[in-house]
Order: structure tokens, then sequence, then C-alpha cells
């Protein structure tokens, strides 16, 4: 008898400041060894063991734009990446279990399980293999925008990032929802308070004169 077929599913990308959210679904043949949760292992095993899971089983991914983030928000966005990995599968599995405690609205049987990324050997490989999809975009996103080192933090809000928001302001990669980069896209759309007092002491100035020269024309005698 043949053992019911699980899909496993985990997105990466829900906390970047930029760049999509990225989930993956993968219903393994053979357990790969070493897998764990993907933010525990080095980079270069990650990408081996993507490589490995790959090899041994079934992975379709999906994906949801900073435009879609931006529209329907971050949860619902990883929600709609997962939904799209699974309807990719080239098989259809008896169930899927979702890492977390949402789940994605899907036509079969879903079990969420906190933590899954840490217990459940195929929500440990869609975790990796999402990771490594995600970290390889990012650093092509980093040759085109270098100035934020993407490829250094994959869009995370580490304190280099914020400075190079700071200094260079967002991208079009840049997820306008998210506060830090809300708050700046409203500082762009505003002269600086410099220039908005310089223009106000200006005016008034300009005022003072007008009104100085109006008064002294006055006083000249007829």
């Amino acid at each position: 008898m043949t053992a019911a077929r699980i899909a496993g599913v985990d997105e990466v990308g829900r906390g970047p400041l930029a760049g999509p959210v990225i989930a993956c679904a993968v219903v393994l043949d053979r357990v790969p060894e070493g897998l764990a949760d993907s933010k525990a292992l080095a980079p270069t095993r990650r990408r081996a063991l993507a490589a490995e899971i790959r090899r041994h089983g079934h992975v379709a991914l999906g994906a949801a734009s900073v435009r879609e983030i931006d529209a329907m928000n971050i949860l619902e966005a990883s929600l709609l990446a997962m939904t799209r990995a699974v309807m990719r599968l080239p098989l259809v599995p008896a169930e899927v279990w979702v890492d977390g405690n949402r789940a994605p609205r899907l036509a079969l049987p879903v079990r969420c399980i906190v933590g899954g990324d840490r217990e459940v050997p195929e929500i440990m490989a869609a975790s990796i293999v999402a990771k490594v999809v995600r970290d390889g975009l990012m650093a092509k996103l980093a040759r085109r925008h270098p100035d934020y080192g993407f490829e250094r933090h994959a869009g995370y809000p580490t304190a280099a990032h914020r400075r190079a928001l700071v200094l260079f302001g967002p991208c079009p990669h840049h997820r306008r929802s998210f506060a830090p980069v809300r708050a700046l896209c409203r500082c762009a759309s505003q002269p600086p308070r410099s220039a908005v007092q310089k223009a106000s002491r200006a005016a008034k100035e300009a005022a003072e004169s007008v009104g100085w020269r109006m008064r002294k024309r006055m006083a000249r005698p007829g």
C-alpha cells in the first residue's frame, strides 16, 4: 500500500523591507540527510541541500510581488504565494502541511504546524528551497541596485539597509506599505524642514521690505 503523499509548504520573506515573498511546496520521494530549519544552516549547506531536495522530490514555487504585498498586506500575500506553490506541484498531494498557524486557501486538506520548519522533513525542505531561491533573487536585484546591499541582508531591516534607505531613498523593489519605507516616502514628498523655514523667513522679509517701502513713500511730502 502506497503511503499518502504529504506536501510541506513554507514561505520566506515576510520580514524584509524589499523584494517579494517566496513560497515553496515539496513532496519528498526520499528524505535527504541533514535537513534542518533553513535559518540554522550555512548558505553553502543550504544550497547543497536544495539541489538534493530537487533531485529526490517534487518541488514547486510560488511568489507574491511587492505590488501585491503593498495592496493586500504581507500575511495575505504570503498565503497567496503558498497557494500558488501548491497549485504548481506536478502531482496532487493527499494533504498539505504548512508551517505556522494560518492556512492558505486550497481545495485540499491542510494542517497547520507551528514550528514545522524544525520538525517536519517536507516543511524543512520547503523552507530550504524557498530561502535559497529568494536569496539568489535578492543577489540579482543587488546588481541592479548596488546601493542597498541586498546581497548581504536580502532586504531585511538591518542597520546598514536602513542607512542606505535614508541616503538613497526607496527603490522600486521596496515595500511602500512597511512603516520604515512609508515614513521615508512621506518625508520625500515634503520639502525638508530647513527649506520650509528658509522659504518662510524669506517671505516674511520680503513682506516687511514691501511694507517699509510703502510707508516711506507715504511719508514723503506731496
